[in-house]
């Protein structure tokens, strides 16, 4: 009986030492740590072992030694695997954290804008820019690699290069990131922008995927408010339908890109040219996309607001970017007039 009381006690022991061990173990890998590392990278190199790795960390003064951290992956955390990369440590930062952030395994990163409205050619520009490979590219070479379209081919089978379907928002990329892999991440980003139901709104448009995303690049350039775009839409549509020119400018712009020619002014040349984006002149839609349009253009084109405009001019009055709208020529006559007298204010200033 004295034996069994003596194997309860020891037991009782053992098991209080467990306890207290795990509790220490927990309480000290959930204890906060403060450094001055914060805004330096820290770079894990390829191969590193877990001990290697928690010595980068102590002397970078992220971990206070390196017992504690390699009980936990040794007791606690065995499937637990610390991979290679750069990071960033915010401080203060417990050592359980740190060691979670470790399971990313990803290089620096930088953030890429690509603003609403933007063209293959000014992102292109972008690409060369914070992208830089060994040996460079050129702009050229870049927009040779947009040119790559089975990347939205069953999107689009008409598509000749991928104008049009590099959505336009923030991109979180390693550094070193080849073009053609951004080019790709821009790409499905905008699959991933157009939900399977707009393919049923799409259709009831009478419209052609294409056309639709044509559409909606026409209405990000000639607007960048939100709550009219669905009605600078019906102005397209009702054009289209009566078969009147759209006389859209940025068409003319975006040819004078596409010949390389493009100073920051619309040209005489530039409006009187025969070119199939001509919109001017042509009847119908460009050939295809003339910039990557934002999610809220794309849904302007397939919904547009039920009217009977034909006609808008800037809202000089307003200040804000929006348009008037008309039905008839006299009212786009007057209003125009409007537009240009302030026009010529602003240029006389």
């Amino acid at each position: 009986m004295k034996y069994v009381r003596y194997l309860f006690l020891l037991l009782s022991l053992v098991v209080l030492a467990i306890a207290g061990f795990y509790f220490w173990l927990q309480t000290s890998m959930n204890s906060l740590i403060e450094h001055d590392k914060s805004a330096t990278y820290i770079t894990i190199e390829q191969g590193s072992s877990a001990n290697q790795i928690l010595n980068v960390l102590e002397e970078n003064q992220i971990i206070k030694g390196t017992l504690t951290p390699k009980l936990y992956l040794r007791f606690q955390e065995k499937k637990l695997q610390l991979e290679a990369g750069d990071y960033l440590f915010p401080s203060p930062i417990s050592p359980k954290e740190a060691l979670n952030k470790l399971k990313n395994g990803r290089r620096r990163s930088k953030m890429l804008t690509i603003p609403e409205g933007w063209t293959r050619f000014e992102i292109a520009k972008r690409l060369v820019a914070q992208f830089p490979t060994v040996p460079a590219l050129t702009e050229k070479e870049v927009l040779k690699l947009m040119d790559n379209t089975e990347l939205i081919r069953e999107f689009d089978p008409q598509a000749t290069n991928l104008e049009g379907y590099l959505y336009p928002t923030t991109y979180d990329l390693e550094i070193g990131t080849h073009p053609k892999e951004v080019i790709r991440k821009m790409v499905q980003q905008f699959k991933s922008t157009w939900p399977s139901d707009w393919d049923n709104g799409v259709k009831e448009t009478g419209r052609t995927k294409r056309e639709i995303v044509t559409i909606a690049s026409l209405i990000e350039n000639e607007s960048k408010v939100d709550e009219e775009r669905a009605i600078i839409a019906s102005v397209i549509y009702n054009r289209l339908d009566q078969g009147i020119p759209l006389g859209i400018d940025a068409t003319n712009v975006y040819i004078a890109k596409l010949l390389n020619r493009w100073d920051g002014i619309i040209h005489k040349s530039d409006v009187e040219i025969d070119h199939p984006y001509n919109t001017r002149k042509i009847q119908g839609l460009p050939p295809g996309p003339i910039c990557s349009p934002s999610a809220s253009a794309l849904q302007a084109a397939q919904n547009p607001e039920s009217t009977k405009y034909i006609y808008y001019v800037l809202n000089v009055k307003a200040g804000d970017g929006s348009h008037n709208f008309y039905s008839t020529a006299a009212g786009f006559s007057r209003g125009k007039a409007e537009y240009q007298r302030w026009l010529a204010k602003q240029r006389g200033n």
